[in-house]
């Protein structure tokens, strides 16, 4: 039976005048791995601070099994800026020491690309305090992953991580024993890692078995019971819903309820996007020019990010653009930009860019623009217009789309001065909407947005008809909103990926292992002798790597078996010498591995 870690009893927290969790018992066991979701200032991160005994409830009470070891992540991190990031992270154990352990080298690289730190000056003697907030955030991730934890409290654990990191990440969590809670509004990640959600609503918890996916058919599946009135059916999740079931591949573990009551309900819901018509319609709009480039080239001060690009976007063209930080996505994303703004005037370092004359380009950057604080929310959208067609006779209002993108009625007489983070993006990508463009560049548009708000955007975006460049490591939102992958590997071209995500990440696995070191050569025959020497050392380093990580996997299912059997004395001793045992046997190994390293 799972040890119960954390139990949480009727607990109440008011902020001001506003409730956001009223009367809420739940509780955390062994093996759980539960992801928390919920609209922005629901509660999501004051639920896992009270978890975490960081904040106290105003009424109830949280209470922690002895001896727990718990590790969180919060959106701040307390790192000493005077510090070393070798002092926060490997402390004062010694090179040999840490080196040797696999699970720390697994962290280093799948973090920070490789034990040396590539892209921190001084490797792990970089000094914290002038680093930036994404790789701070790292650190502390690293930090985390390291020490050996029952619990792992996570806020937000894939902001400011890459496509590639992102995986990695989840790779870990499905692969460690530790139990989990995790706030995150990555669904893709939800579903890679949880079997357990949670959705913080008005006050309220909803418990649901399952990853993100699961969650998404069961939610749906509870309202259409609930609902009796045809404008509560409308208010369903039923355009996601329809897409989880026809647009991608299967993605729940198992049936959670009747397969027949999500046919009923999405039986007459459209399909995700109706490609053949927006293209027609984008034609319309567009014309047969959006951006030619020809033999374009793009330069980051000194260094080449793209070289003799020849590539087109057409009408009704949506492509996701993914690619390791520093590959030239914004540059590009910029000069194309540029060119729209000057009408072609202005061309990159070499080649040229055509713009068709008809484009009408809105552009969303990572920087959330400066607006008149007083302004209120309605008035900051009406100042572009009142009213924007959404094509196919589709027609809203200043006030409705702002309903659509989760300001209330209420909230629209909010001064913007007053929004949070979250709430400012929402709104400068609602006024980019307004503005009816016929182009659209959405540079990390899924910065800040919930989950609610994120399958909003989708499902206008569905039915948006135009050209679309998105830039983002959501892999959930790629999927969902674009037809075509296209990448910058970092080696200065342009590549369509007819499989999209998967196969990105593994032609960067591909040029990651090109890329290593090969052995030192010398003349003559101590060169062939080295050489040789090299190779074996290598495939020797490989088959103890392997045999490290049996052991490992060995060593938990030990410590799993003292804990079941705690009161049986002879068994508990029996499994106790196998374990000293197998930690000896990983001692010699790891010693072997740190000469073999030095060979190799």
């Amino acid at each position: 039976m799972a040890v119960n870690l954390v139990n949480v009893e009727a607990v109440s927290k008011v902020y001001g005048t506003r409730t956001l969790l009223d009367g809420i018992s739940l509780g955390v066991s062994e093996g759980d791995r539960i992801g928390v979701v919920g609209r922005n200032g629901d509660g999501k991160t004051t639920l896992i601070r009270m978890l975490a005994k960081l904040e106290e409830p105003d009424t109830g009470r949280v209470t922690q099994s002895g001896g727990l070891r718990m590790g969180v992540l919060t959106q701040h991190d307390s790192l000493d800026p005077r510090a070393t990031i070798r002092h926060e992270i490997i402390r004062d154990m010694a090179d040999h020491e840490w080196a040797g352990n696999a699970k720390i080298r697994d962290v280093l690289t799948g973090l920070f690309g490789g034990l040396d730190l590539p892209g921190f000056g001084q490797g792990l003697d970089t000094v914290i305090g002038p680093l930036s907030g994404g790789e701070r955030r790292r650190i502390a991730l690293a930090k985390l992953l390291i020490a050996d934890q029952d619990l792992l409290i996570l806020d937000e654990p894939t902001n400011h991580l890459d496509v590639e990191g992102i995986s990695w990440l989840a790779k870990h969590l499905q692969e460690r024993r530790s139990a989990l809670v995790c706030v995150t509004h990555d669904r893709w990640f939800l579903d890679q890692v949880c079997t357990r959600m949670w959705d913080v609503q008005r006050g309220d918890v909803h418990e649901y078995e399952g990853g993100y996916s699961d969650y998404v058919f069961a939610r749906a599946e509870r309202d259409r019971i609930a609902a009796t009135e045809e404008s509560k059916r409308q208010n369903l999740m039923r355009k996601e819903l329809a897409w989880l079931r026809r647009g991608a591949p299967a993605r729940t573990s198992k049936p959670r309820y009747r397969i027949e009551a999500a046919n009923e309900l999405i039986a007459d819901v459209p399909p995700p996007r109706d490609t053949s018509e927006l293209m027609k319609f984008a034609n319309a709009r567009l014309g047969k020019t959006v951006f030619d480039l020809e033999g374009v080239s793009v330069h980051a001060g000194p260094k080449e990010l793209l070289k003799h690009l020849t590539w087109h976007l057409g009408p009704g063209d949506r492509v996701g653009l993914v690619g390791v930080n520093g590959a030239g996505k914004t540059s590009l994303l910029r000069a194309l930009a540029e060119a729209a703004r000057t009408q072609g005037e202005v061309q990159p370092a070499a080649g040229k860019i055509i713009v068709g004359k008809t484009v009408k380009l809105a552009y969303l950057s990572q920087e959330v623009g400066e607006l008149d604080p007083s302004l209120r929310v309605l008035e900051a959208v009406q100042r572009v217009r009142d009213r924007v067609d959404l094509g196919k006779g589709r027609e809203m209002t200043a006030g409705q789309l702002c309903e659509q993108f989760g300001f209330t009625k209420e909230k629209q007489w909010t001064p913007v001065g007053d929004l949070s983070g979250g709430e400012r993006r929402r709104l400068q990508i609602l006024r980019l909407l307004m503005d009816e463009p016929n182009v659209l560049f959405l540079d990390e548009p899924t910065n800040d947005l919930d989950i609610e708000t994120l399958t909003q955007l989708e499902d206008l975006l569905d039915g948006w008809p135009g050209s679309m460049i998105v830039i983002s490591h959501d892999r959930f939102f790629i999927e969902r909103t674009t037809d075509t992958v296209m990448a910058l590997l970092g080696d200065a071209s342009l590549r369509m990926l007819p499989r999209g995500l998967d196969e990105y990440l593994e032609r960067r696995q591909r040029m990651i292992e090109a890329a290593a070191p090969a052995p030192v050569q010398s003349t003559g025959a101590a060169k062939s002798t080295a050489s040789g020497d090299s190779r074996a050392a290598k495939k020797e380093l490989q088959k103890i790597e392997r045999q490290l990580n049996k052991l490992s996997d060995r060593e938990g299912n030990l410590h799993a078996q003292i804990a079941e059997n705690s009161t049986d004395y002879d068994k508990v001793a029996k499994l106790d010498a196998e374990l000293r045992e197998l930690l000896s046997d990983r001692d010699e190994l790891e010693m072997r591995w740190l000469e073999l390293a030095e060979e190799a």
